[in-house]
């Protein structure tokens, strides 16, 4: 993405404001931010619902602007709401897309059940969408857009609304999926950004304000922090008395796990 702008015509200020970024394959890139940053603006145009008011988007080396029908070929999406029919098993959703994609029946049906397994769902593969839980509806949306060897995924908050294992689930299938793949996603949660991404985009109002690998951005800006503990204790001699202590945050977390619920 170079120098990336979007405004819309009922708002003054951008939504997107020279935003450049790139986005490397067999790594999965985090854009972490507020709502309102500017994420889903970026996905948008990135995978042609919206045009941008100026800026580039280079995508294997072609204009998403003049080449958009080639990319797609081999663009994965997976909006924030989930994209499916109610009354379409998990199978036939699979195949549905696997076959938009131009995979023959044939092929769509082998991709199937290679997913069905990926995902942990074949025991389910003929129920009905709309009788899943949150959770495995997320997990097929997400699956979806993998569907038809997708290169560049395009992931809008991955894991909304769903409860943790569902969550950490979906966090395994993202690593299984992402050798030889482009894979960008949105989220609101630090801890997410740090154990998917290998490289973490930070955006506020629009705007980048720094990128790179979790490691990088650490020691660039984390200045860390002291939690002080105030803890009653008897002694032999002096009786109770207040003992202060400051601990790094790392020893707090083993002193946490030693004391249980103390």
């Amino acid at each position: 993405i170079q120098n990336l702008v979007k405004i819309y015509s009922n708002c003054s200020k951008p939504a997107v404001d020279g935003m450049t970024v790139t986005f490397y394959e067999g790594q999965i890139t985090a854009f972490l931010g507020h709502n309102g940053a500017g994420k889903t603006t970026v996905m948008s145009i990135i995978t042609g619902l919206f045009p941008p008011t100026s800026g580039t988007i280079l995508i294997d080396g072609m204009d998403y602007q003049t080449h958009m029908d080639s990319i797609q070929q081999s663009l994965g999406m997976c909006p924030q709401n989930n994209i499916l029919f109610k009354h379409l098993t998990v199978a036939e959703h699979i195949q549905f897309y696997a076959q938009l994609k131009g995979r023959s029946k044939a092929e769509a049906k082998l991709e199937t059940e290679k997913i069905l397994e990926d995902i942990g769902l074949p025991h389910k593969r003929n129920e009905v969408a709309q009788n899943l839980s949150g959770g495995m509806q997320r997990k097929l949306s997400i699956a979806i857009s993998f569907v038809g060897e997708a290169k560049v995924v395009v992931l809008d908050e991955p894991t909304s609304g769903v409860d943790p294992y569902s969550r950490r689930s979906i966090w395994d299938l993202l690593l299984k999926y992402r050798s030889g793949r482009t894979i960008i996603l949105s989220t609101h949660h630090m801890d997410e950004a740090d154990i998917l991404g290998d490289r973490i985009a930070i955006v506020s109002r629009g705007k980048l304000h720094c990128s790179g690998s979790p490691v990088f951005l650490k020691n660039s800006f984390g200045s860390g922090f002291y939690l002080t503990l105030v803890r009653k204790m008897k002694s032999i001699e002096n009786g109770q008395k207040d003992v202060v202590q400051e601990l790094p945050l790392t020893e707090m977390r083993w002193m946490a796990m030693l004391w249980g619920s103390t």
